[in-house]
């Protein structure tokens, strides 16, 4: 009894230590990696592999089901989207009047093609991969390793979804990052509501563009402070 005990014990220890090399890999050192050793031009292609790993990692996390992730669809709050949606506006409007009033609204008047794609396009192949990394897998493949209580998570969340965009080397991406993955991570962690989380994304995305706050979010005009 005393053996099979702890070989349970070696195994749940072993099981801990594998979860904690992949977080790190995952969550650290690929941003960092991404930021500091990446030319920008390989910037996307890393962006790419770790994407397709960290879903091969939650499609083989122990009770995951990809069902799971229309769960919620009916309950998505109107007035929480809403009131995200104007929160979102508003800020944003302020900050690039603030940092890059010549960029206010250039893909809505000047390239409405490219602002319509960005809309269409952007909350399945940014969005949508970008919450299953950082909702399902961290908080369901990484549960166990996370500070206790919902909302130190959610924040680690967001410091870390955060540090995910060192590469633009931008305080106004950090910024908008960080609080942005607050209310993602409220949504996921707190509601348990993934589409919630994700249409929250994902017009905060359509919003960034259209307001010109993209600029900041371009690699090519990624400027390393070294």
């Amino acid at each position: 009894m005393a053996d099979t005990r702890g070989t349970a014990a070696q195994a749940r220890a072993g099981r801990k230590a594998q979860l904690w090399v992949e977080f790190a890999l995952l969550f650290v050192a690929a941003p960092l990696a991404m930021a500091v050793v990446l030319p920008p031009d390989a910037l996307f292609p890393g962006l790419f592999a770790v994407t397709v790993l960290g879903i091969a990692l939650l499609h083989l996390t122990p009770g995951f089901g990809w069902d799971e992730l229309v769960q919620g669809a009916g309950r998505i709050s109107p007035l929480l989207v809403l009131g995200w949606s104007v929160a979102t506006a508003a800020t944003g409007y302020g900050v690039v009047q603030a940092t890059a009033p010549e960029a206010f609204g250039r893909l809505v008047t000047g390239n409405p093609r490219l602002m319509l794609m960005i809309a269409v396009l952007y909350p399945v192949l940014s969005a949508l991969p970008q919450e299953l990394l950082f909702r399902p897998l961290f908080f369901r493949r990484y549960g166990l390793l996370l500070p206790g209580g919902a909302w130190a998570q959610v924040t680690l969340n967001a410091a870390l979804f955060s540090m995910a965009h060192l590469m633009y080397w931008s305080w106004v991406v950090a910024a908008m990052t960080f609080f942005g993955s607050l209310a993602f991570g409220y949504s996921y962690r707190i509601r348990r509501n993934f589409p919630e989380a994700l249409v929250l994304h994902a017009i905060s995305g359509i919003i960034v563009f259209a307001l010109g706050l993209g600029v900041f979010f371009y690699s090519g005009n990624v400027t390393r402070p070294f």
